[in-house]
């Protein structure tokens, strides 16, 4: 395994007078568009990285937080998927340890479920069987055991909110979850740096420029700046996900093009903690599931799965699919008495799912495709579609592959399989997490180095010495410990430029909810400073922020 120790430093490439021309350009700075930024240029490609809003903004950021191997599609018989995502899973506790920690999973077994026992104990086996190398992991801690049953009485002292009536035990099984994926999607970003990827986040693709009838360069509007700049490649690789269909109608100037994206709605509300240490699955009337998730001493509850035929951009959380959870919530666990104001948080996004034709998006397949688009005849453009989080990794791979048929050249052999990410680069979490306390407990708080430790992993130090050096960027602004620091070093060091970048996507300040006016006051004030703000940018930083956190009514 390679192990890379140096602090990543951000910086958009739009904005200086750099060579812009390069091997491939990606649209997209979601988790696709970043892993293939990293396969690229690990394996020697000049590679620039353009992203429309910020990276890991959209559906990168509106997940359940897991790493998993679909134990739902075995029941489609997709026994390659899950057996992929089963080996993607290993492979992101391996180079992502800070990030990916082993989680139980309960399945409430009820006896009106007429033989659904025997179902759910053969895709039990099923899924044990294709993670067969699931404890051949770096790190020990990263195990994970095969499946157990539980009858009614331990179910209950593991879980007491689990519904009871009719209830005959439980059965449970190990995935992974992910901690701040907004987070590991920047490490794959900073490793793609690290590689000399060039990136710029509020770069928007406006046009193609075309020479000889082909694809050789993206119009980009630096959205911060408002300037026009010209990005030069022989090739594109179209990571836009939920607006990949978009990208590709832009390219195609009127041409009729097959492929089309299903869009399908994902939201999740958090509330304070609804359970112990178990991701609690349940099966609703439909046949489709719902998670109860512990999470930062609270409940994430999700997720819903339906189609959504309107424009992207305009996509927002609606009351209607909140009250959905909710309603779901109470026939299935807990009381039955969660209201709309016990919702402390609510978030939501788009899936992109390849439009197979499948009724309806919850049934349809998280496979992914890898398109050259000079079949539909736009040549220079490769567009890729579907997808999920945990097989994005290996995603990438499949995307080089026909990049290098594109470029006829031979790439370098793929290191991402065996490469920590940047500032993950963590042989022993527990050893790593006791030795960063015995350095660090004289002057933080106990759960300030343990937020800092899990959530920036080596970095964590560099933003333990922004904290020591300067006393008021030790100032703890939440119950986890998140203190002042974590905002500095955002806008130094990761390329934070909006209070919605600082608070949702490089720290945890509001991914629980509204913070408080104090601490969004003393984010500002900081964030002003750093950024050289005026009133009214700073005015508007505020509204923008302040509609995130209100709830639909």
């Amino acid at each position: 395994m390679l192990i890379n120790t140096k602090q990543t430093l951000m910086d958009r490439f739009i904005e200086n007078e750099n060579d812009k021309n390069f091997d491939i350009i990606v649209i997209g700075g979601g988790i696709t568009g970043a892993a293939v930024a990293y396969a690229a240029s690990s394996r020697g490609l000049k590679v620039a990285l353009l992203e429309k809003g910020d990276f890991g903004g959209a559906t990168s950021a509106a997940t359940s937080k897991l790493i998993h191997g679909g134990l739902r599609y075995l029941a489609n018989m997709e026994f390659g998927l899950v057996r992929e995502s089963l080996k993607e899973r290993k492979i992101l506790g391996n180079i992502a340890p800070n990030f990916v920690y082993p989680i139980p999973f309960m399945l409430p077994n009820y006896r009106k479920w007429q033989g659904g026992m025997w179902m759910i104990m053969m895709g039990m086996f099923l899924y044990d069987l294709l993670s067969f190398d699931k404890k051949d992991t770096w790190d020990k801690s990263k195990e994970l055991s095969n499946h157990q049953t539980y009858r009614r009485n331990k179910t209950l002292r593991l879980e007491s909110n689990v519904l009871k009536k009719k209830l005959s035990g439980s059965t449970i099984f190990y995935d992974y979850q992910s901690i701040f994926p907004e987070r590991l999607t920047l490490a794959f970003i900073k490793s793609a740096i690290d590689y000399g990827t060039q990136v710029a986040n509020y770069a928007k693709a406006t046009s193609f420029v075309e020479t000889d009838n082909k694809i050789t360069g993206v119009v980009v509007n630096d959205l911060l700046n408002n300037k026009e700049i010209e990005v030069n490649a022989p090739l594109v690789v179209n990571c836009g996900g939920t607006w990949a269909d978009l990208i590709l109608n832009m390219a195609s100037k009127g041409k009729t093009i097959n492929h089309k994206v299903k869009r399908s709605e994902g939201i999740h509300i958090i509330t304070k903690k609804m359970n112990n240490d178990h991701i609690i699955s349940l099966i609703k009337g439909n046949g489709k599931h719902l998670m109860v998730m512990p999470w930062r001493n609270h409940t994430i509850i999700g997720t819903t799965d339906k189609e959504y035929n309107g424009d992207p951009d305009n996509y927002k959380v609606s009351r209607e699919s909140i009250m959905e959870v909710i309603e779901d919530y109470n026939k299935l666990y807990g009381s039955g008495e969660m209201k709309y104001e016990d919702v402390i948080h609510a978030y939501g996004g788009l899936r992109p799912l390849v439009d197979d034709q499948t009724e309806g998006s919850y049934e349809s397949s998280r496979k992914y495709e890898v398109y050259d688009n000079s079949a539909d005849g736009i040549d220079g453009l490769i567009t890729v579609e579907g997808g999920k989080y945990t097989t994005s990794r290996n995603l990438a791979h499949q995307v080089m592959e026909v990049v290098q048929k594109k470029l006829d050249i031979n790439l370098k052999d793929s290191i991402t399989y065996n490469n920590y990410l940047s500032g993950c680069e963590i042989r022993n979490m527990e050893e790593f997490m006791i030795k960063l306390h015995k350095q660090y407990d004289a002057h933080f708080q106990e759960n300030t180095v343990e937020y800092l430790g899990r959530n920036y992993g080596r970095e964590s130090k560099t933003v333990f010495g922004l904290a020591l050096n300067d006393k008021s960027l030790a100032e703890v602004l939440t119950d986890d410990g998140e203190i002042l620091a974590e905002v500095h070093y955002a806008i130094k060091y990761e390329m934070a430029k909006t209070l919605n970048d600082i608070f949702f996507r490089r720290t945890g300040l509001g991914t629980l909810g509204h913070p408080g006016e104090k601490i969004i006051d003393r984010v500002i004030n900081l964030a002003t400073s750093m950024l050289n703000w005026d009133k009214e940018r700073e005015n508007k930083e505020y509204d923008t922020l302040s509609k995130a956190f209100k709830l639909p009514y």
